[in-house]
This record gives C-alpha cells, sequence and structure tokens, in this order.
C-alpha cells in the first residue's frame, strides 16, 4: 500500500482528500504546517506529498526546499492561486505536478495515480541508457550520471531526461513531452516542460546559459545532444 502525506491547513480538504485516497487504496498521513510535515516526511518516508503552498510559518515552497535538499520524494502541489508564476517557480523548486484550487477530488487522486505509475513504470524497466562517453542513466535506480558526476533529479526530471535521451538528435514538441510525463495528455500547461528544463539544465550542464546537452529548438520544443563517443 502506498503512503500518500497530505499538507494543507483547512481541516476540510486534508478531510476531503483523505477520504479519497483512503478510498482508493491509500494509508494516508496529514500535517498542517510546513515544520510537520518535514517531520512527518522524514520519520515515515511517504511515497508522495500533496502539498499546499499558502501555509502558515513555513510555507510550501520552503517545505519543497526542504524535501528536494533530503530526497527525491514526488511532490504534488496544491495552490489556491491561478497565478502562473506561482506554478512555475513550484515547479522550478522540484515539484512533480500541481493542482489549483478549487478542484476535484478525482482529479487530485488521478495526478497522484499518473505520478506513482512513472515512478513505478520506470523502476520496472531493465533499461541502461548510454549517450556518447558522458551521460549514463539507470532508469530502474532513476540514477544519473552526467561526466562521471552523480546527479539528483526528480522523478519528473528523470523521465524527462530519459525521454530525450532514448532518442539523441530528435525533436520533442512540449506537448509530446507533457505526453510522456503525464502518460495521457490532460495537462495543456507546456510552460511547465519549460520549468523543468530549466532545472534539469541547472542541474545537469557545465553551463546552463550555453547548453551542451540539453538543446532548444526554437518555437518547438527540446532535444538532447546527439554526443558521439
Amino acid at each position: 500500500m502506498k503512503t500518500v502525506l497530505v499538507v494543507d491547513d483547512e481541516p476540510q480538504i486534508v478531510r476531503l482528500v483523505s477520504d479519497y485516497l483512503e478510498h482508493g487504496g491509500f494509508a494516508v498521513l496529514t500535517a498542517a504546517d510546513g515544520q510537520a510535515a518535514l517531520q512527518l516526511a522524514r520519520a515515515r518516508r511517504p511515497d508522495l506529498v500533496v502539498l499546499d503552498l499558502g501555509l502558515p510559518g513555513l510555507d510550501g515552497l520552503d517545505v519543497t526546499r526542504s524535501l528536494r535538499r533530503d530526497g527525491g520524494v514526488p511532490i504534488v502541489m496544491l495552490t489556491a492561486r491561478d497565478d502562473e508564476s506561482d506554478k512555475l517557480v513550484g515547479l522550478e523548486l522540484g515539484a512533480d505536478d500541481y493542482v489549483v484550487k478549487p478542484f476535484s477530488p478525482k482529479e487530485l487522486v488521478a495526478r497522484i495515480r499518473a505520478v506513482l505509475r512513472r515512478v513505478e513504470g520506470m523502476r520496472s524497466q531493465p533499461e541502461l541508457i548510454q549517450v556518447g562517453d558522458e551521460v549514463r542513466l539507470d532508469v530502474p535506480r532513476m540514477e544519473a550520471s552526467i561526466a562521471g558526476r552523480r546527479v539528483e533529479l526528480t522523478p519528473t526530471e528523470f523521465q524527462l531526461l530519459a525521454t530525450m535521451a532514448r532518442q539523441p538528435g530528435r525533436i520533442f514538441t512540449r506537448a509530446q513531452l507533457l505526453d510522456a510525463v503525464h502518460g495521457v495528455a490532460f495537462d495543456s500547461y507546456e510552460r511547465a516542460i519549460d520549468a523543468h528544463v530549466k532545472n534539469l539544465r541547472r542541474k545537469i550542464e557545465p553551463d546552463p546559459r550555453a547548453p551542451r546537452y540539453l538543446l532548444t529548438a526554437f518555437g518547438v520544443g527540446y532535444r538532447f545532444a546527439d554526443l558521439q563517443p
């Protein structure tokens, strides 16, 4: 049974989300503030965190930063503000998906299942991706090595990188990458891909301003460099 940590300071939202998750076969942990969320996450190691951005005290962005320093647990953000900058900041900090309040609990559960399927799907694939002599991706372990350096990636970042690295030189549109990440193209927010790519470049590129690996196809999308051994 997968465990989901639900973090929100609105008790009615916590109850509603918990009920739907428990009915869907998940174990649920809950926290009403950021500090409690971090303590629970470190002690209980949930499989995924549902995290409200607008928490009192230590807000959701601060919690996301701390969770990312601790590891790669998948994060689905909740935000009451349908503001593009909020979404981009959260995604750039390493959240895997977002849902805007007011939301459908069924949609939230579907998003959670999609993220967890992604993680499980990668772990079940006995695949090693090698691009040139520099890039090595161990798919089941979700481990990335760039020029001999181990790089910590979130599940979404790893899947995006693996999708492009499997076919070096191929140009992927943002819509194709969204489809690869979510499994179904239910999210039309293509700027999310730009946020994840920005994060990836910050982690894997020697100079993110002059990318060597993750290249932009202007007006279309992105491609992984066809590195020669």
